[in-house]
This record gives C-alpha cells, structure tokens and sequence, in this order.
C-alpha cells in the first residue's frame, strides 16, 4: 500500500459542516463560488487576450452566486462595447459560454452574473424606470400594461421592482417574445 504525501482527514460532519451539506451554505459553498470564479475568469482572461481587449476582471460573491465583472481600463477607450452588443445580446451569449466552462470544469452548474463594463447596472436603472412607468400606467388605467420581450435576468429585475410596489406581474409569451404584464395588486 502506498500512500501520499498529503495528509488525507476525512470530512467530519460536526453540527456546522451539517448545516452546510443540508443547505448547500457555508465554507464548502464559498469554496465552489470561489472555484467558479477562478474558472471564470481564466476563461475569460484567455477570450480578452484572442480578441485583443483590454479588460480588468472583478470576482465577487453576493447573496450565494458569482459576479463577474469585466472593466475597462481606460474609460476613453473602451473596446469592451464588442462584448454588450446590441441590448445585451453578446453578453448573454457570453455569460452562457462562461457557465459552459464553468460546467465542463467542475461538473457544477453555474448561476454566475457576468457584466461587461457597467452595462448591466446601467441596464437596471433603465428596467427599474420601466417597471415605474408601467406601474404607473395600471394605477391611472387600471388596465394590465405589457412590456416588450426581455431576458429572464431582465425580468426577474421587473418582477422584483413591480411587487415593491405593491403590484402583480407575470411572464407570458415563449422563447424570445417571453415578456411581463404588469396588473394591478389583488388586494
């Protein structure tokens, strides 16, 4: 028998270690966080360098899931724009091929965030004020308001918005015509 160099303790469940085996919470799912954005990242340091973009790459853990950031590092000349496209297109396209690595690294399925340059914030102001408006327009109304189609990500920041103010909505529509009406509260 041989044996490793490594000391090789096996893992004792005391009353903390069960908390994060039956809640997935915890040191050994900030381990995996950590993991994903290390994998992340080297995925997309290697992407920056084939495309020639210059990029720093943020890692944060919030709120039990990975965000990424990719910044540019001279705001006169960002070539990061490539990476939102058009509404954001590129950048889910980019945030699904980086979940992709992640999956293939640790055969975990990542619900990591990528942003590129401050898009998604600044898309947030702008879902929030939609949300707003919309809300606004079932109060005068009192009719159901739909928005246009927008990313599952998108929504699920109108649907937050609109049920803090005490409004219903919900997602209708498949594939890319999946979209939110907003309805007056049922109360």
């Amino acid at each position: 028998m041989t044996v490793d160099n490594e000391e090789q303790t096996p893992e004792i469940n005391t009353p903390e270690s069960n908390d994060d085996v039956e809640t997935g919470t915890g040191s050994s799912k900030a381990a995996r966080l950590d993991e994903e954005g290390d994998v992340a990242a080297d995925y997309l340091e290697e992407l920056l360098d084939i495309a020639d973009i210059d990029g720093d790459i943020d890692i944060e853990v919030r709120s039990g899931r990975t965000y990424i950031s990719i910044v540019s590092e001279d705001a006169s000349d960002s070539g990061l724009s490539s990476l939102v496209g058009r509404d954001g297109e590129v950048l889910e396209a980019l945030q699904e091929l980086t979940r992709l690595s992640v999956l293939t690294a640790t055969d975990t399925r990542s619900r990591l965030v990528l942003d590129v340059d401050g898009y998604r914030d600044r898309r947030g102001r702008e879902l929030a004020k939609i949300a707003q408006d919309a809300v606004d327009t079932v109060k005068e109304s009192g009719e159901d308001v739909a928005l246009p189609p927008m990313s599952a990500y998108e929504r699920k920041i109108v649907h937050d918005v609109v049920a803090d103010l005490g409004f219903v909505s919900e997602s209708e529509g498949e594939g890319p015509s999946r979209h939110i009406v907003v309805s007056p509260s049922d109360d």
